[in-house]
């Protein structure tokens, strides 16, 4: 469905020699200098240029979330939408501060919101099926997300982005993410479900019991990753991993945010290896099996700020960092033009 194609070496040597000829000690942006490399494999060795960064947040509800494995209730989905839609949450703050644009779609939160010209419908139904009793969705559901995230993402390509991230909301999505974890990575429950929203010991225990549930339901479907989203996914992630296969295959940089961002990530390169050479990882959460997923990527994120929200938050911080390594490796001096020897 998706052609993505590898980021070229060509030119690597090329880009290194122009970091290493800043006027700057060799290595001392440091996790700056990776990144400018990334953005000049990924946009051109010469002057690569950040525009129209744009952020995705991605709305649906969970069916594992009647079962109590969150502090907040099923109705925080569409409550939280709507804040996103009046400006008032931590994502359009950040969103606002650094310049990104920023784009709500519904992909099926259980209580439609009408009359709300801004948010984006994409829904795929009113919330996913309990994972633990019933497939999330059907195959064709997925392919229905894939599809619509290429014709979101296409839409902002053709405006002029070529860095886009991605933000989601969903009470129990990272019960759907750590059992997609758990099955793309051959972990256990125990190892991939963390406390979320801040959930107790006794919910916690039930919210890996039941993970456990999901798994073994399915065993039979986890063999490949359509299998897997089909299952254990929720609308808003499949819609998620299908933007960022849809962005890769358009060279666009893809900046991942936190737990469930790099669930989808993860399920993309599963689907496409290659998506993995326009990915951008802006933070390590402080959910439980984050670390896991970030080093099963061979990822080195931005930040480590504790942050554990979603909504695409990390994301959004992690912009002007993209945006300072692009400025640094186009217009900072040379140690030959400024005739310094170190």
């Amino acid at each position: 469905m998706f052609e993505v194609t590898e980021v070229s070496s060509e030119f690597d040597a090329k880009i290194q020699q122009k970091i290493d000829a800043k006027t700057k000690p060799l290595g001392a942006l440091g996790a700056l200098e990776t990144l400018a490399m990334t953005i000049a494999r990924v946009l051109g060795p010469d002057e690569p240029q950040i525009t129209n960064p744009t952020l995705l947040v991605f709305a649906g509800d969970h069916g594992i979330a009647a079962s109590g494995v969150s502090i907040a209730p099923r109705e925080v989905t569409t409550q939280m939408v709507m804040n996103f839609l009046k400006g008032g949450a931590a994502i359009n703050l950040f969103c606002a501060q650094g310049g990104i644009t920023m784009e709500v779609i519904d992909c099926g939160i259980a209580q439609e919101i009408h009359d709300q010209p801004k948010l984006i419908n994409h829904r795929l139904g009113a919330g996913t099926g309990a994972i633990h009793r019933e497939p999330a969705m059907t195959l064709g559901a997925v392919k229905q997300g894939f599809a619509m995230a290429r014709e979101r993402v296409t839409l902002h390509h053709s405006r002029g982005c070529n860095l886009i991230a991605f933000g989601e909301m969903g009470i129990g999505n990272t019960s759907s993410a750590a059992a997609i974890m758990a099955a793309l990575m051959g972990r256990e429950a125990a190892e991939c479900v963390g406390r979320g929203t801040g959930i107790d010991a006794a919910t916690l225990a039930r919210k890996q019991l039941l993970v456990e549930q999901a798994l073994h339901l399915h065993r039979e479907q986890l063999d490949n990753p359509y299998g897997v989203l089909a299952c254990l996914g929720g609308f808003e992630i499949v819609q998620m991993t299908g933007a960022i296969l849809a962005a890769a295959e358009l060279k666009m940089l893809v900046l991942i945010d936190g737990f469930i961002a790099t669930a989808a990530a993860l399920a993309a390169v599963t689907i496409a290896p290659h998506a993995r050479d326009y990915m951008i990882f802006a933070h390590e959460s402080g959910e439980r099996g984050h670390r896991l997923m970030l080093e099963h990527l061979d990822a080195q994120p931005l930040l480590s700020l504790g942050m554990r929200l979603g909504e695409g938050t990390g994301a959004a911080l992690a912009v002007p960092l993209v945006q300072a390594a692009a400025k640094f490796y186009n217009e900072m001096a040379s140690l030959e033009e400024m005739g310094i020897s170190i």
